[in-house]
């Protein structure tokens, strides 16, 4: 029973929060089945709230305008859950600010119960948040633009500083935002390249708004894009190593950041960008099976220093 009223409160919420939903849309976001969905609507019905509904397997529905719910209500998982997500917004300077989020942390703590709010100063008194990588601050107006311009399919401007520090302008048709390891990425077609390119939103130095538009392709992954990006950038060459093991192994062994794995006719192939070797040389000579490195020669060079750095140490003399 518990279960069944929380989701006629959050069917309510979904509803009060977007003009029109499909049932499918609906069930998605409550993880049920359309027939539950449909049992929901006609519960709420019955209890008086105007819901209007299109019959069909495709039927939409709508709260009649100026339906309100009572003030916020939140049980343990929801308040836990808010709570949460906001110190992660807090702890990793998401492009939001910053009293806005201590403002929004404010108000739902001011309509909790007493047990609840103990709850929930307890988590923030308890948990901490340790970055890998330093936060960037992202500035709130240049996510906004890029997410308008995105619902819009409208194209943009950029200025843009590159890792070599070279600037150049460039239209830009933005189809994703991607956060990955403490920093954003820009995923869309670049005009300048004529081709997908993926960048780091602190080096957009000037972004505007123009009249051109475009369409984001349906199929596109931006999440899988940033990963091939950052993996296989273009004009750099590729390491690449033969791993004579299964593929949960080399999981195992090989941090998921460090490259990509996959499964090949003699093994498991590990590929990654061909830069920083000093990190991925060590690595390799502590992984527990064989390995072929294919290219490039100056990773066998590095692990051969490394080699001989080692033997080095062992070798030398010990103090009397």
């Amino acid at each position: 029973m518990a279960a069944a009223t929380a989701r006629l409160l959050a069917l309510l919420e979904i509803l009060q929060g977007r003009q029109e939903m499909t049932g499918a849309e609906i069930a998605e976001r409550l993880g049920v089945d359309a027939r539950s969905v449909r049992r929901y609507i006609k519960t709420l019905q019955e209890m008086g709230v105007p819901i209007a509904g299109e019959r069909g397997r495709y039927g939409a529905y709508q709260l009649h305008r100026g339906f309100k719910l009572p003030p916020l209500m939140f049980n343990e998982d929801e308040a836990v859950a808010l709570t949460l997500g906001l110190m992660v917004i807090r702890a990793f300077q998401f492009p939001v600010d910053l009293v806005s989020v201590a403002g929004a942390l404010a108000k739902v703590e001011r309509v909790m119960p007493e047990a609840l709010l103990k709850r929930t100063l307890a988590l923030q008194e308890s948990i901490y948040f340790h970055q890998v990588v330093p936060p960037l601050a992202i500035e709130h107006a240049v996510v906004k633009t890029l997410t308008t311009a995105m619902q819009r399919g409208q194209r943009l401007q950029l200025r843009y500083l590159s890792w070599n520090d070279e600037r150049s302008e460039r239209a830009f048709d933005p189809c994703g935002i991607v956060f990955h390891e403490g920093w954003w990425y820009l995923a869309g077609y670049c005009h300048l390249r004529g081709d997908l390119r993926t960048l780091r939103i602190d080096r957009i130095e000037a972004i505007e708004l123009v009249e051109e538009t475009f369409q984001r392709p349906p199929d596109f992954d931006a999440v899988a894009h940033v990963s091939r990006a950052l993996n296989e950038p273009p004009g750099i060459e590729a390491v690449e190593v033969l791993f004579l093991t299964t593929l949960e192994q080399a999981r195992r062994a090989i941090p998921a950041e460090l490259g990509t794995l996959e499964t090949v006719a003699e093994g498991v192939l590990f590929r990654r960008p061909a830069y920083r070797l000093e990190w991925v040389a060590p690595i390799l000579l502590s992984v527990d099976f064989p390995i072929r490195i294919l290219r490039p020669p100056e990773l066998k060079t590095k692990m051969r220093e490394l080699g001989e750095k080692a033997m080095k140490m062992i070798e030398a003399p010990q103090p009397q």
